[in-house]
């Protein structure tokens, strides 16, 4: 295990209460009814497949550019009230001091990575950023792992991922990689199953756990 990769959404800040708030809110705005959708479906997608999807499936009249921009708007007002979760700049400062190289591979947009990377320090633990709009393809895809890997110079199947979503989970597997599955409870009923080991809190997370994934 040379580097550990971390989704940003629900693994390093719990934010996806305030996604499902403002999804919700945009939605029947513009025409949409969010009963009739799974949030937990388009988790760890990008917002442009999410937007395309509601687009076709509500026939709404804005673009979806003009959807994304008006979500990533508000993501960004809210950013103030969403908290890291528990233990996780402990655990990525245990992971550098073993000599792992850090990344952070997520599907929302640069300018909400840049603002989640600024309020919390995270430059100070992590090497290498990487968000959904510099891919062509997103999760399941395993292009932003591949990604990430490539700029930190490491090869696939030395890098573990640590997500909170289904399509973050597949996308790992993917990339051939190995990933720990991360039970956050406000991210719904994920199907973590293909992970190669799930946990609920980085308190449950030990570094020999994560080595022992590569013997």
């Amino acid at each position: 295990m040379k580097g550990v990769i971390f989704d940003m959404d629900g693994v390093i800040i719990d934010s996806e209460p305030i996604h499902v708030k403002l999804e919700r809110e945009l939605l029947e705005e513009a025409g949409g009814d969010y009963s009739k959708i799974k949030h937990a479906d388009f988790m760890g997608t990008t917002d442009a497949q999410m937007w395309i999807t509601f687009t076709e499936q509500f026939n709404l009249q804005l673009s979806v550019e003009e959807l994304v921009n008006i979500k990533r708007e508000r993501f960004i007002e809210n950013l103030p009230q969403i908290p890291l979760v528990d233990n996780v700049l402990d655990f990525m400062a245990s992971l550098r001091n073993i000599g792992c190289k850090l990344g952070l591979a997520s599907s929302n947009n640069e300018r909400a990575v840049e603002a989640v990377k600024n309020k919390f320090g995270l430059a100070e633990y992590i090497d290498v950023f990487i968000n959904g709009e510099a891919v062509s393809k997103g999760k399941p895809d395993p292009e932003i792992f591949l990604t990430a890997a490539k700029q930190m110079g490491l090869e696939p199947e030395v890098c573990l991922v640590i997500e909170d979503s289904r399509n973050g989970v597949l996308a790992a597997k993917a990339a051939g990689m190995k990933c720990v599955g991360f039970q956050n409870k406000n991210s719904g009923a994920q199907d973590l199953s293909a992970a190669d080991l799930i946990v609920s809190s980085y308190r449950d997370l030990t570094i020999e756990d994560l080595k022992d994934l590569f013997k």
